[in-house]
């Protein structure tokens, strides 16, 4: 009786620490998005690039950011955007190839934001089309001569970020 109670208390324990680490894992997966609220209503979620891009003549490098944003009271109700240290020499649009879970590969025409340093894409298709992937690879010209950019993203928590952003802004998911 006295093994029977201890492999009891052996397994319950077991039990407790998997159900924490699964917590503690799902936890560790939203921990790598950033959300915001602004005054305006824009509710947003923000997640780093897993590579890093080189500015300065190769002195510095930094992440991209892709973010996801709803508007509780406006149109588009949803979008997501590229955050760049480094302008694009475009001025109003440019084209952005979009490959998600390596298999389906489009190009787009995205709006360049903020002196060049944001690519926009408004409407839900775009976050839906994400919900379900587990990649994003983003790639773009910075210019003429200037070469290509690519972000790679790793979508884990990405159905759980546009969850989280959808009830804070009070619509519907994509």
């Amino acid at each position: 009786m006295k093994l029977f109670v201890g492999i009891g208390g052996a397994f319950a324990t077991a039990f407790l620490l998997a159900s924490v680490c699964g917590v503690a894992q799902a936890d560790s997966v939203l921990d790598r998005w950033r959300f915001d609220t602004g005054s305006d209503g824009l509710v947003t979620a923000s997640l780093h690039a897993t590579n890093k891009l080189t500015t300065g003549g190769g002195a510095l490098s930094y992440s991209p950011i892709l973010t996801i944003a709803c508007r509780a009271n406006g149109e588009p109700r949803w979008s997501e955007w590229l955050q760049l240290n480094d302008a694009v020499s475009a001025s109003r649009t440019i084209t952005v190839s979009v490959t998600v879970d390596k298999t389906s590969k489009v190009n787009e025409s995205w709006s360049v934001g903020t002196r060049g340093r944001r690519l926009v894409r408004d409407g839900a298709d775009g976050i839906r089309r994400l919900v379900p992937a587990d990649r994003l690879l983003l790639s773009w010209r910075f210019g003429l001569l200037s070469g290509r950019g690519e972000a790679d993203f790793d979508l884990a928590g990405f159905s759980e970020a546009v969850g989280q952003i959808a009830g804070t802004c009070n619509t519907e998911l994509p």
